[in-house]
Parts: structure tokens; C-alpha cells; sequence
């Protein structure tokens, strides 16, 4: 593949994924700021590393090279905040940034809960429940086996209700989990 290929082939990647990219690492990080920056940073890099895709799942190669540069991105910075409810779109709206991430209290809960879970629990739900990835999708993400993905699926779930439900809290996100 030509130059020219590539970067016609990385346009339309970049319209096809490019909020879905951003939403994940928002998830992730919960920087508006940085997750846009990410996101920026993902397409380089796969624009200059296009040699070594192997031309089955673009967006999970994305998404691969997005979770890469993030969790580099917490280890140089030492964040550990993840997950927002509300997910931001990166459309224009009428409010100000400030507005479009304000949380309700039910949200807030569930941040709380969630970023109290593992990270690989953190990453199969936002992967599988939120961004809708197929098991093998997921797994080709994160470079596990599939039943690696479905058991940790299943105790991420089971961790989130269990300290939702020692925490107290009564709203019924949990039985929308």
C-alpha cells in the first residue's frame, strides 16, 4: 500500500471511529482534553505503523493502539481515574464543556463503583457492555483468549454488583448491568 492509500484508507477509518476512539479513552482517562489528544495520537500512530496491520479488523486495531497509548499514558502520569456515565460526543452542542460533563448523583455512584474495580474489569466492561465489542473483537483488543474476556466479563459484573450493593446504593443501574 502506497503513501497515497494509506492516508485515504486512515480518512475514512478516522470518520468511521474516530468518537467511538474517543469515547473509549474518555472512558479511560476522563480527561476531555486528553482524550481528544489520544485520539489525535492513535491515528499517527497507526498511519505510521500501517505496515503492520494484517488487514482483518480495523477498528479493533484502533482500538488496540488506543488502549496502548492510554494505559502508557496512566503509567507515565500515575492516573487512575476511569469510566464516566455520561458519555461525551465529540458533535457540537450549545453547552459549554463544563455542562456536557456535569454528573448527576446516580452517575457519580456508579463512577465511584466502578473505579474501584480492576482494571481489566474496567476494561472488558467498557469494551463488551459500552462499546459493544464482540468477545472476539474484545479479545483481539486487549490481546487476551476470548474465555479470558468472557470470565473476566463475568466477575467484573459480579465485583460491580457486589460493592454496589455494599455500598447501599438503591438506584436500579445495577439491574440494567
Amino acid at each position: 500500500m502506497n503513501h497515497e492509500e494509506s492516508r485515504l484508507l486512515l480518512k475514512t477509518w478516522y470518520e468511521a471511529y474516530c468518537d467511538d476512539l474517543f469515547q473509549y479513552i474518555y472512558f479511560m482517562i476522563s480527561d476531555y482534553n486528553e482524550a481528544k489528544d489520544l485520539t489525535q495520537e492513535t491515528f499517527i500512530k497507526a498511519f505510521e505503523n500501517m505496515n503492520r496491520f494484517d488487514g482483518q479488523n480495523p477498528k479493533a486495531w484502533l482500538f488496540r493502539i488506543a488502549r496502548n497509548m492510554t494505559i502508557d499514558l496512566i503509567r507515565r502520569n500515575k492516573k487512575l481515574t476511569f469510566f464516566q456515565h455520561s458519555i461525551p460526543s465529540r458533535a457540537k452542542r450549545a453547552e459549554s464543556p463544563e455542562e456536557q460533563f456535569m454528573l448527576t448523583e446516580s452517575e457519580q455512584e456508579i463512577l465511584q463503583v466502578f473505579q474501584s474495580l480492576k482494571r481489566n474489569y474496567r476494561d472488558v466492561i467498557v469494551l463488551r457492555k459500552i462499546k459493544e465489542f464482540s468477545t472476539k473483537e474484545t479479545a483481539t483488543i486487549l490481546g487476551w483468549s476470548e474465555s479470558k474476556v468472557k470470565s473476566n466479563l463475568i466477575r467484573g459484573l459480579k465485583a460491580f454488583k457486589t460493592t454496589w450493593e455494599k455500598e447501599g446504593y438503591s438506584n436500579g443501574v445495577v439491574s440494567e448491568i
